[in-house]
């Protein structure tokens, strides 16, 4: 879902990856942090929908609950060969709870290991809210 004002763009980083995304809420923030995670892993998902993925996390702050909502994306594209391709988030006072339509990966360029915690901070800015996120590849 392209929403206005929102997006990602790969930061360059010396060893990992970094990734820069915004959006005008939270939801919109995790969204993007994901799609932005898909691309610079080259994802690419086949035709045929898979079973749809419920979540739910609780976590102390918006930072936590953003690196455990991206590692079980990453949990179910490597143990499962899923993919998400629609998203339907809320995000509230440390409670994600998340509705994902999945599709199976057919394609993979590179492995992302895992979500750091590296200077991950959520901060308000003009364009909402904008976060710096490296993945361990």
């Amino acid at each position: 879902m392209d929403q206005p004002g929102a997006g990602y763009r790969e930061i360059q980083h010396t060893a990992d990856w970094q990734l820069e995304v915004w959006a005008p809420d939270l939801p919109g923030l995790f969204e993007q942090a994901a799609r932005g995670m898909a691309a610079l892993a080259g994802i690419q998902l086949g035709e045929a929908a898979a079973p749809a993925q419920h979540l739910e996390f609780v976590a102390q702050d918006a930072e936590s609950l953003l690196v455990k909502f991206l590692g079980e994306l990453l949990y179910l594209q490597e143990q499962h060969g899923l993919g998400c391709e629609r998203f339907d988030l809320a995000v509230s006072e440390g409670h994600l709870t998340a509705e994902l339509a999945m599709r199976p990966v057919i394609a993979l360029e590179k492995q992302i290991k895992a979500v750091t915690y590296h200077n991950l901070a959520i901060q308000p800015t003009p364009r909402g809210l904008e976060a710096r996120i490296v993945f361990d590849v």
